[in-house]
C-alpha cells in the first residue's frame, strides 16, 4: 500500500488505476481479472497420502527403526526385518491417517472472508453504472464498491466518499474498538511530520481485507487484490519454515542418545567376541539383535496411538481438532499462554459500566437520555445500524425512547464526534435535542465557565485512565419548527454526566484463567489496545496487579527481560491509576466518539497525554516472575511474534491463541498455534489446534488431554529404555563369559515381540493427577539418569540369575546346556520387564498395565516347554530353578521399590 501514500488524492489513486467514480466496464474488468487472478488470499493445499507418509519418516525413531530394519535385512534376518519394517509401516500410517481426519474436520469449520460484495459496473463504456452483487474473487483493482453497516471490506480499498464509516481492525490490528474512517484527501507535502510509529492501519482513508463495517457507509476504490492485499502479506511474511517445536526438540534429543548407544553396541558385540572367543562375522546377527533389543520401536506406534486417543477425545467431547498430532504433547508440555484480550478474555462489545452526573455520583438520568437520542437515531437513520455503544446503551436501560415522537437526527460524524436525536420536548410547543459524544466535544457545545469545564474533563479523564470509554450526554430544550437541524444547532446545551463503559467478558473467562494457573501454565495477554484498557479486563477478571508494558518497552528491555525477569517495572495498580492529571487538551487526541471509536493517532485516553505514571509492583512471594501474569500493549504483529519466540529462546514452551491475520507471525513463532472456528481462514490454516468456539475452557481441556498423552509417552520410554539397557548389558556380560551365544536371534526377536505386544497397554494408562498438574517436557538427560540407575539395577538382576542357573543345573558343565540356559534367561527376562512394567508406572489405577504384565509373565513361564518353545530352541525348566528364581525377583521387586521411591523423593 505504499503507492497509496505517495498518492494520497483519491483523483490520483483513480488515474493511477486508471479508472473513475463510476466504475469499470463488463469488459475491462474480465481483461483485469485475468491479468491480476482471482481476489483470494493464498490457501495452502492439504499434503497428499504419499507426503503425510514421507513426512510420517522424518521422525527421528522411525528413521532409525527403518535403518535398523534395511540392516536386519542386509545380514539375513529376515524375521526381525519384516517385524521392524511392519512397525514403520504401521506408526506412519496411523499418524497420516490421523493427519488426515484433523484436515477433513477443519474442512468442515472452514469459512470464507466474504462471500459478495456490492460493485458498480457498466455494459459499455457511456452507459450508467449499476450496483449489484458480484463474487469477492471476481474483483479486480479499479472496481468502485459500496461498504455499508455489517459488510466485510473485499479488498484494500481507498475511500472515495464516507458518512459515519467506522470499521473494525481487530483481525488486523488487534485494536478493540472500532477506527472512524473518512473519505480525506491529504496534502502531498506534510507540514506535521508522522509519527515514527504510524502506519498504512492509522491512515482514515485506507480499509483493509478482512476489515468489518461497524456502522456508516462508504463508497471505494479497489486498489489491491488477493495476494497483494495487506491481509495475505502478513501470511507471506510468516510462509517460512517453522522451528522445532518442543516435542520434535524432544524426541530429537532422546533419538541422538539412542542413536549413539546403537552405533557403539554392534561393532562392540563383535570385536569382543573377536578378541576373546575368536568368533567372527556369525555374531553380526546376534550384534544387529543386541541393538534392535536396544531400541524402543514401538515407540512410534504408541506415540501415535496415544496422541491419536487423546485427539479423537478432544474432537468428540470438547470439539477441539488437532491438525498436528505431536502439538498435543506441546500442548501438554506448554508454562507459558500468549493470548490476545479481545474476543478471548472479553467480547466484541462494550457494557455499561456506570452513569454519572455532573457531581460524578451515579444519576440514572443520564442513561436514561442516552438510551433515548440512542433509540431515535437508530430509528430516525436511513440505514438502521446501530453501533456498539448504543447496543449497550439500549441493552442497559430497557425499553426507552417510545414515550417520546422523533423529529429529526444528526448522525455521528468522525470529525465533530458528536450525533444528536431530536425529540418532542416535555412541555407543548418544544423539541429536545439529545447530544452524546466525545467528552471534550460535547463540553465544547454546553454553556459552562471555564473553571466548570475542566473540573468534567478532568472527570472524563479519570475515568478514561481507569481503563473505561467514556461518553458524554447533554440535552437543549428548544421552541419546536419545521426546518431540519443540523450540526450548527448543537450549541447551548445542559451537560447532563457521563456514561462510561468497559469490554463484556467472555464467558467462563475468568474461571478459565484460574484453571490454566492451577495447571501450572502462565498467560501472557499481547494486546493492540492500551495499556489501560487491557489492565483494565485483567482486574475486572480477577487478576489483581499485574505488571503493564507496551511494545516499544519490550523492544527496548529486551523481549525476555521484559516480560519475565521479574523487574520492577512500571505496572498499574489494583484501582488502575494511570496519568493522573490529564490537561484537556489530551482528551483532544484520546477522545471516544459516539460509536466507541478513540479519536486520533494513538487512539487511546492518555498516550497523546504522555507516558502514564506507574507503580512498581513486588513480585507475588512464592512465585517466580513467570508466574505474574504479564499484559504487553500496543503489539503489531512483529511484536506478537518477537515475544513468543523470546520466551521460547529463554526455555520456555509457548502456545500462542489468536483469531486474525495480525496473529499470523506469532501463531507460527510459537510451539503450539491455537486458533478458534471463527478465526479468519490463513490464521485456521496456520494453527496447530482449531477451537469451535473461542473458549479458554476448552484450552484447558486440551492441555489436560496433552499431558494425558505425553505422560503415557514418557512412561513407555522410562520402562522399555531401563529395561532394554539392562538386558543389553547383561547380555554383553554373557557374551563374554559364556561360550556360546546367551541367546539366539530368533529368541531375541520373540522376546522383544512379547514385550512389544505389552506395551501396547501404555497407550491406554491412566497417569496419575501429579503428572497432570504440572507440564509434562521430555527432557534427555532426565531420562538418561533414570534408565541409566534403573537399567544396572535390572542388569545385576539379570546377572544373578547366572548364579541362579549354576545352582539349579549344578555341575560343572551345566552352563554349557544352551538350551537350558536359553530358556532360562528368556523366562526370567519377560517376568523382570513384566515386574518392570508394574512397579515404574505413575497411573493411579493399574488396569491395563496390570493386565498386560501378567499376560507377558505367563508366557514367560509357559512358552519355554511348548511345541513352539522347542522350536525356538527352548525347553522346559527344573522346578528348583523357579523357586530360586522366585526368590530373586522378589529381591529385585523390593530393590526396584526402593530405588524408585528415592527417585521420586529427589524429583518429584
Amino acid at each position: 500500500m505504499a503507492s497509496e501514500r505517495e498518492a494520497a488524492t483519491s483523483l490520483q489513486v483513480l488515474r493511477r488505476l486508471d479508472t473513475g467514480p463510476r466504475g469499470l466496464t463488463e469488459s475491462e474488468a474480465a481483461a483485469r481479472l485475468a491479468d491480476a487472478g482471482e481476489n483470494t488470499p493464498p490457501h495452502p493445499h492439504s499434503a497428499s497420502w504419499p507426503r503425510r507418509c514421507a513426512r510420517a519418516l522424518r521422525d527421528p525413531f522411525t528413521a532409525v527403526l527403518l535403518t535398523l530394519g534395511l540392516i536386519s535385512a542386509l545380514v539375513a534376518s529376515w524375521g526381525t526385518a519384516v517385524v521392524i519394517l511392519a512397525l514403520v509401516a504401521v506408526s506412519c500410517g496411523l499418524r497420516a491417517a490421523g493427519e488426515h481426519r484433523a484436515d477433513r474436520s477443519l474442512a468442515a469449520l472452514r469459512e470464507l472472508v466474504a462471500g459478495t460484495a456490492t460493485v458498480l459496473r457498466r455494459g459499455q463504456e457511456d452507459a450508467e453504472p449499476q450496483a449489484r452483487e458480484v463474487p469477492v474473487g471476481e474483483l479486480v483493482p479499479g472496481d468502485v464498491v459500496r461498504l455499508g453497516p455489517g459488510d466485510l471490506v473485499p479488498a484494500d480499498v481507498r475511500l472515495l466518499r464516507a458518512r459515519g464509516l467506522t470499521v473494525h481492525q481487530a483481525v488486523l490490528t488487534g485494536e478493540s474498538a472500532p477506527v472512524a474512517k473518512a473519505a480525506v484527501d491529504v496534502p502531498e507535502v506534510s507540514e506535521v511530520p508522522e509519527p515514527a510509529d504510524r502506519g498504512p492501519f492509522d491512515e482514515p482513508y485506507l480499509c483493509f481485507q478482512g476489515s468489518g463495517v461497524a456502522s456508516g457507509s462508504a463508497t471505494a476504490v479497489v486498489v489491491a487484490t488477493g495476494e497483494r492485499t495487506r491481509f495475505a502479506a502478513v501470511a507471506g511474511e510468516s510462509g517460512g519454515r517453522r522451528e522445532a517445536s518442543a516435542f520434535d526438540r524432544s524426541v530429537h534429543g532422546i533419538s541422538w542418545v539412542l542413536i549413539r548407544f546403537m552405533l557403539l553396541t554392534p561393532p562392540l558385540v563383535l570385536m569382543s567376541n573377536a578378541a576373546l572367543r575368536g568368533r567372527g562375522l556369525e555374531t553380526l546377527p546376534f550384534a544387529v539383535a543386541v541393538a534392535v533389543g536396544l531400541t524402543p520401536e514401538m515407540l512410534p506406534v504408541i506415540v501415535t496411538i496415544c496422541l491419536a486417543r487423546g485427539a479423537a477425545l478432544l474432537a468428540r467431547a470438547h470439539r477441539v481438532v488437532v491438525r498436528r498430532l505431536p502439538a498435543l504433547h506441546d500442548l501438554g508440555a506448554a508454562d507459558v499462554l500468549c493470548l490476545d484480550k479481545t474476543g478471548t478474555l472479553t467480547q466484541d462489545r462494550p457494557v455499561v459500566e456506570r452513569a454519572l452526573g455532573p457531581d460524578g455520583e451515579d444519576d440514572p438520568e443520564v442513561l436514561r437520555w442516552a438510551a433515548v437520542g440512542a433509540w431515535w437515531t437508530l430509528q430516525l437513520a436511513e440505514l438502521p445500524a446501530p453501533d456498539a455503544l448504543d447496543e449497550a446503551l439500549l441493552a442497559a436501560a430497557g425499553p426507552v425512547g417510545e414515550e417520546y415522537d422523533g423529529v429529526g437526527a444528526v448522525p455521528f460524524d468522525p470529525e465533530r464526534r458528536t450525533a444528536t436525536a431530536v425529540v418532542t420536548g416535555a412541555a407543548l410547543g418544544t423539541h429536545a435535542l439529545v447530544t452524546k459524544g466525545a467528552a471534550e466535544d460535547v463540553l465544547d457545545r454546553c454553556d459552562l465557565d471555564p473553571a466548570e469545564r475542566e473540573r468534567l474533563l478532568g472527570l472524563a479523564a479519570r475515568e478514561a485512565d481507569a481503563g473505561l470509554r467514556v461518553l458524554a450526554v447533554a440535552t437543549a430544550e428548544r421552541p419546536a419548527r419545521t426546518r431540519p437541524y443540523t450540526a450548527a444547532d448543537e450549541h447551548g446545551l445542559t451537560f447532563r454526566g457521563l456514561l462510561t463503559f468497559r469490554d463484556a467478558l467472555a464467558p467462563g473467562a475468568a474461571e478459565a484463567l484460574r484453571g490454566l494457573t492451577d495447571l501450572g501454565i502462565t498467560v501472557r495477554i499481547l494486546t493492540g489496545d492500551h495499556p489501560a484498557t487491557a489492565a483494565r479486563a485483567c482486574r475486572d477478571l480477577g487478576l489483581g496487579a499485574v505488571e503493564v508494558k507496551t511494545a516499544a518497552d519490550v523492544s527496548r528491555r529486551g523481549v525476555y527481560g521484559a516480560v519475565a525477569e521479574g523487574e520492577r517495572v512500571g505496572a498499574v495498580r489494583a484501582d488502575g491509576v494511570w496519568a493522573a492529571g490529564m490537561r484537556a487538551a489530551g482528551m483532544r487526541a484520546a477522545g471516544v466518539g459516539v460509536d466507541g471509536v478513540r479519536a486520533g493517532t494513538e487512539g487511546a485516553v492518555g498516550v497523546g497525554a504522555g507516558v502514564a505514571r506507574t507503580v512498581g509492583v513486588p513480585e507475588r512471594e512464592g512465585a517466580g516472575p513467570a508466574r505474574v501474569p504479564t499484559v504487553v500493549a500496543r503489539c503489531t504483529p512483529e511484536d506478537k511474534a518477537r515475544i513468543v519466540a523470546g520466551l521460547r529462546a529463554a526455555g520456555h514452551t509457548v502456545g500462542f491463541l489468536g483469531d486474525g491475520v495480525n496473529d499470523i507471525p506469532a501463531l507460527r513463532a510459537a510451539d503450539v498455534g491455537i486458533a478458534p472456528r471463527t478465526a479468519v481462514d490463513l490464521a485456521r490454516e496456520t494453527a496447530d489446534v482449531v477451537l469451535a468456539e473461542k473458549d479458554l475452557g476448552a484450552i484447558g481441556h486440551a492441555v489436560t488431554a496433552g499431558r494425558r498423552s505425553s505422560a503415557n509417552i514418557a512412561t513407555y520410554l522410562r520402562v522399555t529404555l531401563s529395561s532394554n539397557l539392562g538386558n543389553i548389558l547383561a547380555m554383553l556380560s554373557a557374551g563374554l563369559l559364556l561360550p556360546f551365544l546367551p541367546m539366539l536371534p530368533a529368541q531375541v526377536l520373540t522376546q522383544n515381540l512379547c514385550f512389544d505386544a505389552a506395551q501396547l497397554a501404555f497407550a491406554h494408562d491412566r497417569p496419575g493427577p501429579a503428572a497432570l498438574r504440572r507440564p509434562t517436557v521430555l527432557r534427555p538427560r532426565a531420562f538418561l539418569r533414570f534408565i541409566t540407575g534403573f537399567g544396572v539395577l535390572n542388569a545385576i538382576a539379570d546377572l544373578a540369575t547366572f548364579g541362579v542357573l549354576a545352582l539349579a543345573l549344578r555341575g560343572p558343565d551345566a552352563l554349557n546346556d544352551e538350551a537350558v540356559f536359553h530358556s532360562a534367561w528368556f523366562t526370567e527376562n519377560l517376568l523382570t520387564q513384566a515386574l518392570v512394567m508394574f512397579l515404574l508406572r505413575g497411573g493411579t489405577r493399574p488396569g491395563p498395565i496390570a493386565r498386560a504384565a501378567t499376560a507377558l509373565a505367563a508366557v514367560g513361564l509357559l512358552l519355554p516347554p511348548s511345541p513352539l518353545g522347542a522350536a525356538l530352541g527352548m525347553t522346559g525348566l527344573p522346578p528348583a530353578y523357579h523357586l530360586l528364581l522366585a526368590a530373586v525377583l522378589g529381591l529385585y521387586a523390593l530393590a526396584l521399590r526402593a530405588v524408585r521411591a528415592r527417585h521420586g523423593r529427589r524429583h518429584p
